[in-house]
């Protein structure tokens, strides 16, 4: 099953790590897989571009299906393998929705985290100034207290965090 998998990531990618943590929660260890170095530009390759014309990481492809956005990765990953592995997606409509709900909102904090910390990176020199990075700090201000609160009413008791294959509870 996993062997008509593969994915190809790069190093550092939140997304990439998306996808590889929803292959290993299905219990899908097998599949192919190729790291591309994105400080070499490997993901303007010829074949990465085969696979996502947008040059970008993850390119996902289950047989002759093909997902370049992680999030539709993981939710194609949940509804191909329901009754396998770890269910990502609850049944009980009010605790789906807020997965859902955390999923999108997640990446408006990744937006946020992104132009706060390449805010030079990704404006021209002769347009960057001092008031346009402190607005992107402060905007990564206010949706990291957002999700703080969040956190607040989070039980932790049954956090299991599985490290190199040993499972450990804290709590």
């Amino acid at each position: 099953m996993a062997e008509s998998m593969s994915l190809l990531w790069g190093s550092g990618s939140g997304p990439c790590w998306r996808v590889m943590l929803a292959l290993e929660e299905k219990k899908l260890q097998g599949y192919r897989h190729k790291l591309i170095s994105f400080e070499k530009n490997e993901h303007k390759s010829q074949e990465v571009l085969e696979i996502n014309p947008r040059g970008e990481l993850p390119a996902f492809k289950h047989g002759d299906i093909i997902l370049n956005q992680s999030t539709g990765a993981c939710l194609y990953l949940e509804n191909q393998f329901k009754s396998q592995g770890t269910k990502l997606i609850p049944d009980d409509p009010a605790k789906q929705a807020m997965v859902y709900q955390r999923m999108m909102e997640g990446l408006v904090l990744t937006e946020k985290i992104n132009w706060a910390a390449y805010y030079n990176y990704m404006v021209p020199e002769g347009e960057r100034h001092e008031a346009g990075l402190q607005r992107h700090r402060d905007a990564l201000t206010t949706e990291l207290k957002l999700w703080e609160g969040y956190l607040e009413n989070v039980s932790f008791k049954a956090l299991e965090i599985r490290v190199e294959g040993t499972s450990q509870c804290f709590g």
